[in-house]
């Protein structure tokens, strides 16, 4: 409802508004227009202004959509990550990960290079996933800008390991693109195996969690990434072994 761009448009005294009326929600849904103006020490004209640029004709309407983004914040529950990773951990026990992962730094350990790509909470493990990788000895770059220059040896006998949850963001689609074109290896570490990303990896490693978002954030857990980035470089170390 509060969203970035209308917040941005307010003036001081629209500003100055929504600040009481965050605060004080819940008691705002049920006031009348007089109320909140004396409450805010502003017009009922100035309050009709600030409720036209939510798309609401009136102080009502205005009211009945903020009832309903209170609701529906109260039916967001952040859940524990303790299911999700039981469940990864039993797949991992059970399942084909480990052949995966063995494969993946069968691939890895033959490239001179290796890049890391990905964009938001995957761009930070993808940041953590090339400081590991290098200090176990396998020197590794994390590039976040699909425009970075890579010289041509870097971009030669290269492998690429790109992390989204989703495996549909446009920024790492574009970027793996990119650098498949110029002859890298993709390995990608997703959500499922079914996305853009993983259909255009040589090597797809997925976790199946359930995906949560708070609002409009992805809040995931992303515990499941970290265990394979790190079984990734102590496999690759045992075969520099």
């Amino acid at each position: 409802m509060f969203t970035n761009e209308i917040i941005a448009s307010f003036n001081e005294l629209e500003t100055s508004l929504y600040n009481y009326i965050i605060q004080n929600r819940d008691k705002v849904a049920y006031m009348r227009i007089r109320e909140l103006a004396d409450e805010t020490h502003v017009s009922t004209a100035s309050i009709l202004r600030f409720c036209r640029k939510f798309h609401c004709e009136g102080f009502s309407e205005f009211k009945t959509k903020l009832k309903i983004h209170i609701q529906q914040n109260k039916n967001t529950i952040i859940k524990s990550p303790n299911h999700s990773l039981i469940e990864f951990f039993e797949r991992t026990i059970n399942g084909s990960l480990d052949e995966k992962i063995r494969k993946a730094a069968s691939l890895i350990k033959k490239a001179e290079n290796v890049i890391f790509i990905g964009i938001g909470s995957s761009g930070i493990l993808a940041e953590y996933g090339a400081r590991y990788f290098s200090s176990l000895g396998t020197f590794s770059l994390y590039i976040k800008d699909p425009h970075f220059p890579i010289h041509s040896k870097l971009r030669n006998n290269s492998v690429t390991i790109a992390l989204s949850v989703s495996g549909e963001n446009n920024f790492t689609v574009t970027h793996l693109h990119s650098l498949k074109q110029e002859g890298s290896r993709i390995i990608s570490i997703t959500n499922n195996k079914l996305s853009t990303i993983a259909k255009i990896s040589d090597i797809n490693i997925p976790y199946y969690v359930t995906e949560e978002f708070y609002e409009e954030a992805n809040i995931t857990t992303q515990v499941p990434v970290v265990y394979i980035l790190e079984s990734l470089a102590r496999e690759i170390y045992k075969l520099n072994q």
